[in-house]
């Protein structure tokens, strides 16, 4: 079963996923870290000089340097599933990106293999991995 456990925890994660994408596009650090549990890891296969960013501090620096590449990003994100089980939860999430960069229209599709915990009853990601789904680039215009 891809959507399973109390309807309000999934409804919680898929918020903190909204408030993720919402965070991105808006550029804004404070929120995008806020999603994030202290001991989280983030993983990036698909970036081997990036590897896995662990620890929440670590995780935002590392995003901050990051996002100097992605002007005006436009970043949606919506689950594929969510599994409950008490205070830990998995969750797949899709993802899409538009953004410029250097005169080039970007165009990059992903999925996102989470776990999440629930910590003083607040849903945060614990641990994130990205993989590339679909990369599309066009100079602008076209």
């Amino acid at each position: 079963m891809p959507f399973t456990g109390p309807f309000e925890d999934r409804l919680a994660i898929r918020e903190l996923l909204e408030t993720y994408a919402d965070a991105v596009t808006r550029n804004d650090a404070a929120a995008w870290g806020a999603t994030w549990a202290s001991d989280a890891q983030w993983s990036l296969p698909d970036y081997p000089q990036l590897g896995t960013t662990i620890g929440r501090d670590a995780i935002v620096a590392m995003w901050n340097e990051a996002m100097k590449g992605y002007p005006g990003i436009m970043f949606e994100a919506w689950p594929g599933s969510i599994e409950v089980d008490g205070d830990r939860a998995t969750m797949r999430s899709y993802t899409s990106e538009v953004y410029d960069q250097d005169g080039v229209t970007m165009r990059d599709r992903g999925v996102y293999e989470d776990t999440c915990v629930k910590i003083d009853g607040k849903w945060l990601f614990a641990s994130r991995s990205f993989r590339n789904i679909h990369r599309q680039h066009a100079p602008r215009g076209v």
